[in-house]
């Protein structure tokens, strides 16, 4: 088990991605540290930690640096067992609510909001999708998106109905986090719109609310500074273990890049560590914070050989 003090979030507190991880720590009673970063770049506080990597949320213990919610949540769940257990169900739903029902409450909510969206928010998201953040197609799809997220909602819905309470039996799991993250996220920013999208979906409701009800465990403030400064006084662990038939066929040692697969894709320099169907660890020597370790889920991030 590891230490309430050992887990440090780096997040801001209106991130999606970022409540799963919160809620995690609820279901589970842990304690843990937050560290608010910026929504946008620039994260002079967050980049020496990541090598690069932007998004929402980062996990460090010491000097190990966990990129990407869906790592985290298997770390949480591998340091501290037992409630909210990480089945290969829930991972699976997890990538589900990550992307499918993601894009669909970002296209109900910027429909509904994008016109007090600030050309600054709007260059950042630009940058990190490698597209257009077109808040005028938003408006234009906004009646199809919502039927979209309403049907994505209705198999919370018909899932609650076998199983009870909640989506893993009697107690909360983490089949429950990663589904609640959209319905968190479009009945925080757009709750005159969440009425209507999830009228009939009375389970839906009741769940969400006992989702709400969890609470985020116990949470103490910490400062950027004083997260660096742990990452430096630390060494990382070495609990990965390498899979010698990883399909990259690259040896720890090998200089590579890790990137995202779908937004965010910025390469991630680094050494390998270890490679496995569940993450890729690579090491980072830098000036000011010595050897870091950083973890990223396997699936829906690509490694690759270091270019020479």
């Amino acid at each position: 088990m590891t230490a309430a003090a050992d887990y440090i979030l780096h997040h801001y507190d209106t991130s999606p991605f970022s409540e799963k991880a919160r809620l995690l720590f609820g279901v589970k009673g842990l304690a843990w540290r937050s560290v608010i970063q910026p929504n946008m770049m620039p994260k002079p506080d967050l980049i020496p930690l990541t090598g690069g990597y932007r998004r929402a949320p980062v996990m460090q213990i010491g000097a190990d640096v966990f990129c990407d919610s869906q790592v985290i949540l298997a770390e949480i769940e591998r340091r501290d067992p037992g409630a909210g257990v990480l089945a290969g169900v829930d991972s699976m739903v997890n990538l589900w609510a990550d992307r499918l029902f993601f894009q669909a409450s970002v296209a109900v909510i910027f429909a509904e909001l994008g016109d007090n969206v600030g050309a600054d928010f709007i260059k950042d998201r630009e940058k990190l999708s490698g597209g257009s953040f077109n808040i005028a197609g938003m408006k234009a799809a906004a009646i199809p998106m919502r039927g979209q997220w309403r049907g994505h909602a209705a198999w919370i819905e018909h899932a609650l109905a076998a199983n009870g309470d909640f989506l893993a039996g009697a107690a909360p799991g983490m089949i429950d986090i990663a589904a609640h993250m959209n319905v968190w996220f479009v009945s925080q920013f757009t709750p005159h719109l969440a009425g209507p999208l999830l009228a009939g979906l009375d389970r839906v409701v009741a769940w969400r609310d006992r989702m709400n009800a969890v609470g985020h465990g116990t949470r103490a403030e910490m400062s950027p500074a004083d997260a660096l400064a742990v990452a430096k006084a630390s060494q990382p662990g070495g609990f990965t273990v390498h899979d010698g038939a990883d399909p990259s066929g690259l040896a720890p040692g090998a200089p590579v890049t890790v990137a995202a697969d779908d937004y965010g894709r910025d390469p991630i320099p680094g050494t390998l560590v270890a490679a496995n169907a569940d993450r890729v660890v690579i090491a980072r020597d830098t000036p000011d914070l010595g050897t870091l370790h950083l973890h990223f889920p396997r699936a829906g991030y690509i490694l690759l050989a270091a270019p020479t």
